[in-house]
């Protein structure tokens, strides 16, 4: 058996002709007819008026935050458990974070950052301050994990309550939707103030590396497209009021998300069948449990994660970094979660809230392979093997 990958781009020779054009025209940076076809697809794709390309998920948010406001010794809510470039954006702006726990879809915890509010901030003259800092809460940032969609209806209430911006970090949900709801029929990065979707190479659409800024207001999109092309007022004679950021998408990025955008409902179908394949190989197996998706939802599936116990005498997470290594020792590529950004070294001294489910998915989840060209002999391949390894007794 070869190695199966954990996460990998699903391409199709079809994307060659469009890599052709960029080459043969010379239109393979920033200028170039694909970033606006591709912007156009993604803002029909997610039923809104318009988007923003840019460099990266982590350039969007980035760019969300500071045309929302956020500034130098503001706070900021973000989630105890996502990826560090969801957090980095805000200390780029000299705010600080405020990390929260996650529910049991992974995604921030709605009912403890009501609580963070309430009894360890004050509300005064339409500003929301932390009693021990004295700062004031900016924003929210909620990432919708592996494609569950966070509660967007209670932090939605929680912002208007108090005067917060909401920027969705949907980096991992592109194709995810409510299907109940106050938002139903609504795309995962829409109910917010601005959301930001990422295409790197292990999204379920990729352009490379490359991301997409969306808003329901122009004007902040506007704001967006000319921030990320260097703040540039005068092309010609190349005046500058502003400080911008060199983070536009390029031309030949673009061009493969073109055609990637269209494969996007397939791939999602592909990932929810896989998905159903890995939960009935593994539903007889003891100490295990595939993760659901929350409910009222319409995931993509993006990643599969799976809940490894504890044995009765093993320290925690022992079972799951067996587990792991096994899997690696075979050629199949797993992943732990990342470990929580509070705990990572330019954040240890943050506020961190009650984190604690965030605390126990971090030493037992495994993530496992979920490309959308994953056979179905490779996925019998995986949950074999897994059932081996408790078969055994390890």
């Amino acid at each position: 058996m070869k190695e199966i990958p954990l996460s990998v781009p699903n391409l199709n020779s079809e994307i060659i002709e469009n890599l052709r054009e960029c080459i043969e025209t010379g239109w393979v940076s920033t200028s170039g007819r694909f970033i606006g076809m591709f912007e156009e697809k993604i803002s029909d794709y997610i039923s809104v008026p318009d988007a923003v390309a840019c460099q990266s998920g982590t350039a969007g948010l980035h760019t969300a935050l500071r045309i929302l406001g956020v500034g130098a010794d503001d706070e900021v809510i973000v989630p105890a458990l996502t990826f560090i470039a969801t957090v980095n954006p805000v200390k780029y702006l000299g705010a600080v974070p405020v990390f929260m726990d996650c529910d049991d879809f992974f995604c921030m915890d709605a009912e403890k950052v009501a609580s963070f509010c309430e009894e360890e901030c004050f509300f005064s003259e339409g500003m929301l301050r932390n009693k021990k800092s004295g700062r004031i809460i900016k924003a929210i940032i909620p990432v919708h994990i592996f494609g569950n969609l966070a509660n967007m209806e209670a932090i939605m209430d929680i912002a208007n309550k108090y005067g917060l911006k909401v920027i969705e970090d949907a980096t991992e949900a592109l194709g995810s939707f409510w299907a109940k709801g106050k938002f139903k029929g609504m795309h995962a990065g829409t109910a917010g103030d601005m959301g930001v979707f990422s295409f790197n190479a292990n999204k379920i659409i990729t352009t490379g590396g490359g991301g997409m800024i969306v808003s329901k207001d122009g004007t902040q999109l506007d704001l967006a497209r000319y921030l990320t092309t260097t703040a540039k007022d005068d092309a010609l004679f190349f005046v500058h009021d502003d400080i911008g950021y060199n983070y536009r998408m390029l031309n030949i990025q673009a061009a493969l998300g073109v055609s990637q955008i269209d494969e996007l409902p397939k791939f999602i179908d592909i990932k929810q069948k896989n998905y159903s394949k890995y939960r009935r190989g593994l539903e007889d197996v003891q100490g295990v449990r595939l993760m659901d998706y929350s409910d009222g939802m319409s995931a993509n599936h993006w990643f599969y994660s799976l809940l490894v116990e504890d044995s009765l005498s093993a320290q925690p997470g022992e079972r799951r970094n067996k587990l792991l290594k096994y899997m690696i020792g075979l050629g199949i590529q797993c992943r732990p979660l990342w470990r929580l950004t509070n705990k990572q070294k330019p954040y240890k001294r943050d506020t961190a809230y009650r984190i604690e489910k965030a605390e126990y998915f971090e030493s037992h989840i495994l993530n496992l392979p979920c490309s959308t060209n994953l056979s179905d002999h490779e996925i019998e391949y995986v949950s074999e093997s897994i059932k081996c390894f408790y078969a055994e007794g390890l």
